[in-house]
């Protein structure tokens, strides 16, 4: 990642927040929806507690307690997805860890996220220096997993396919 010099802290993130990763490992977290909030969609964390029936109680970040039905809970992925370059792979593929995932990513100024073949970009407003020449450089002919998501690797991939193609439509009209 040297290579990338200024541009890299914007690509791949370094160290994970330790104080998070200790906070959550060990503990059974869920999602669940924040009955408080009638037109935007929230999730919440919660830490199960004890399942009772087809309910579990759950205590919130601010120490209260809850009963909620478990069908109305989405599970949380461990602390390892943090940050996660491709939510393909995350382990639990919902929408809160969708969004919690695009969430830390931007918040670490991780604007370009893989999902499967797509690229996820959230517009930071603000001009990062990820679109140099160095850095479309370090793109070119490269696979995608080599390297952090960026829209030059979405774009060299597709370049390759385009010279890959015509150099097979070539070769069968060589023949």
């Amino acid at each position: 990642m040297a290579s990338f010099e200024e541009a890299g802290r914007y690509l791949r993130s370094g160290t994970k927040n330790l104080v998070n990763e200790v906070g959550r490992e060990g503990k059974k977290q869920v999602w669940i929806i924040d009955e408080s909030e009638n037109e935007n969609k929230v999730f919440l964390l919660a830490t199960i507690l004890q399942q009772k029936g087809d309910r579990f109680e759950v205590e919130m970040e601010d120490r209260t307690r809850r009963d909620v039905y478990i069908e109305d809970t989405e599970q949380m992925n461990p602390t390892k997805f943090d940050k996660s370059e491709d939510m393909a792979e995350l382990t639990y593929l919902n929408e809160a860890s969708v969004l919690h995932n695009l969430k830390q990513r931007y918040q670490s100024n991780l604007i370009y996220t893989y999902s499967g073949i797509f690229c996820v970009t959230i517009n930071p407003y603000k001009l990062f220096p990820i679109y140099t020449d160095k850095v479309v450089q370090m793109y070119r002919g490269k696979k995608r997993c080599e390297l952090p998501p960026h829209i030059y690797g979405i774009t060299d991939q597709a370049y390759q396919q385009v010279l890959r193609s015509t150099l097979t439509k070539c070769e069968r009209l060589a023949k």
